[in-house]
């Protein structure tokens, strides 16, 4: 039944299937209305039953069918707070309606909402629309028991009429839904509004030029939370978006989240904690919608809703569908896109936002006054140090003269641009320090350059300013009173070295050294002298000794 009938207060259907001996159903989200009853404000209930009232005329009227289980078990809440019709389980057409019908399913109805004619034997005498009368009578009655009559305009009225009509024992005294729709308790200002948005496809341009003309000031009204809770997803839909009018004197106020700084005639609808909480997650849904006329409406005002956004919601949806939006043919199109890509380039970073290598290629020319004023606190610092510099110097200025050092020689390029006096005077200095006799005049009178000290002012930028000024120097007329000193150099003491010891000995291999005999030639007409000099005296000395020689010289001695 569920998906035959179709209707904006209906639970909408989505799938079914079959597993094992088990049937399963699925539907949009929503919550049953006992668990969310204790949440609900007066004003919501009041919607809600106008919702419930609208789906049962819908059922009686073109569906041609009685529901049979009106009760809170049967009505579902969705996260916008929006009330639906469910459980069509017991739904039944007109023509097939008996009474051995109701008594096959009322063991499973809710047992207060069963009418007393029921009992009634005929079948002719129930009317399955007067069933359904007094079931929702019940119902009304149950929701509004505990809530203040002063929340909306004839409440009380309301809950009698319920009572003493639509629980009529008689169901020929039962007012007709209609009738009961028109209820002053169904028609103030917050219900029209939010039937004119139901409703909205059916209406003229003429009617919807003068609704959104004046809805800006109505929906100021109402509190905030219970506008966007229950016409937040309607003041977004696509009627209303498309809408000429709606996009002149309504969107601004909606897309605009208020600020404490704006006057209450240029303020945002809602707040910026209302608006996150109930249209941020609608516009994101938006966003998705590939269509040109609601992507530019939401672009044109970006730059009023983006920091609403979370930082992951901007990066990982709202970027990916605007860099869609800039490979569409639509120059307008584009346009727009590049603009609201440039509002998230400080949320997101260039680097995310276009994403490629980037580098440092200008340069800020804009004088840095920092700068001027971090050279003016050394002065401030060194006051002080100055003043007594400028005392010392006023010292020295009085006494007007100082007597400086000789300069030598420069060498180099500088003796081209000393004058030929200087450098005369120079060659005379030097000849007489090379003469070797002690009879040269020594007692030439130095020359002293005298200059007028002056006072200069003293730079920012030196950290460290010499206190040891020139002190005066007396004049020398001869160079023998100079005593001359030799400088010692301080020589370091040697430090002992504790590792003297310490360091290995390598013996080094020992190398002898065998002299190599030269061994001469042999040759057949080599003559050895030696030999047969050695020869001739062994056989010398044999033939004397065969002669007796050694004896006959002896006797001859003798």
């Amino acid at each position: 039944n569920l998906m035959i009938h179709r209707h904006p207060c209906i639970l909408k259907y989505i799938s079914s299937w079959k597993k094992g001996s088990s049937y399963y159903l699925a539907t949009e989200e929503a919550k049953p209305l006992a668990q969310v009853i204790g949440s609900q404000t007066t004003l919501q209930i009041c919607i809600g039953l106008h919702s419930i009232l609208r789906a049962l005329i819908f059922l009686h009227e073109n569906a041609e069918a009685s529901h049979n289980n009106i009760c809170s078990s049967s009505v579902y809440v969705t996260p916008e707070g929006s009330w639906k019709l469910g459980c069509l389980e017991y739904l039944c057409k007109f023509s097939e309606f008996n009474l051995a019908y109701l008594k096959k399913i009322k063991k499973f109805r809710y047992e207060k909402s069963i009418a007393p004619e029921e009992d009634v034997t005929s079948v002719t005498q129930v009317n399955p629309v007067s069933l359904d009368q007094f079931a929702f009578g019940v119902l009304t009655d149950e929701v509004l028991r505990l809530k203040n009559v002063d929340d909306v305009p004839a409440l009380l009225e309301f809950r009698e009429l319920c009572r003493q009509s639509l629980q009529n024992a008689d169901p020929i005294l039962r007012p007709n839904l209609n009738s009961v729709l028109r209820h002053a308790f169904f028609t103030h200002d917050f219900i029209n509004i939010h039937a004119f948005l139901m409703e909205l496809p059916l209406k003229t341009e003429t009617e919807k030029e003068q609704f959104f003309s004046t809805l800006i000031q109505q929906l100021k009204s109402f509190p905030e939370k219970i506008v966007a809770e229950q016409l937040g997803r309607l003041l977004l839909s696509r009627m209303v978006l498309l809408d000429p009018t709606a996009q002149l004197k309504l969107l601004p106020y909606v897309l605009k989240p208020k600020t404490d700084d704006e006057p209450p005639e240029e303020a945002g609808l809602f707040a910026v904690s209302t608006f996150k909480s109930h249209l941020v997650p609608r516009l994101l849904q938006i966003f998705c919608v590939r269509d040109t006329s609601v992507r530019l409406l939401l672009l044109s005002h970006l730059n009023s809703y983006i920091y609403t956004f979370q930082v992951d919601e901007l990066e990982r949806q709202i970027l990916p569908e605007l860099l869609v939006g800039i490979k569409d043919h639509d120059d307008q199109l584009v346009s727009v896109t590049l603009r609201a890509l440039a509002d998230l380039v400080p949320i997101l970073g260039a680097a995310t936002v276009i994403g490629g290598k980037r580098g440092k290629l200008f340069t800020d020319g804009r004088p840095n006054h920092n700068q001027s004023r971090r050279e003016i606190r050394p002065i401030k610092r060194t006051d002080e140090k100055n003043n007594k510099n400028n005392n010392m110097a006023a010292h020295l200025t009085e006494k007007n003269l100082i007597e400086l050092p000789e300069r030598p020689s420069p060498d180099g390029g500088e003796e081209n641009m000393e004058s030929p006096g200087v450098f005369a005077e120079e060659e005379t200095t030097w000849s007489d320090w090379d003469v070797s006799h002690s009879d040269t005049n020594l007692g030439n009178e130095i020359q002293v350059i005298e200059e007028e000290v002056k006072v200069l002012p003293i730079p920012s930028a030196s950290t460290k300013i010499d206190r040891n000024l020139y002190k005066k120097k007396t004049v020398i007329s001869d160079i023998t009173e100079l005593d001359i000193k030799n400088s010692r150099s301080q020589s370091s003491k040697e430090e002992m070295d504790f590792f003297t010891d310490m360091e290995p000995v390598i013996e080094k291999p020992r190398i002898i050294h065998i002299e190599e005999r030269e061994q001469a030639r042999k040759s057949v007409f080599d003559f050895k002298g030696d030999t047969v000099q050695d020869d001739n005296d062994d056989g010398w000395g044999d033939d004397l000794n065969d002669w007796g020689g050694d004896n006959g010289l002896d006797e001859l001695a003798d």
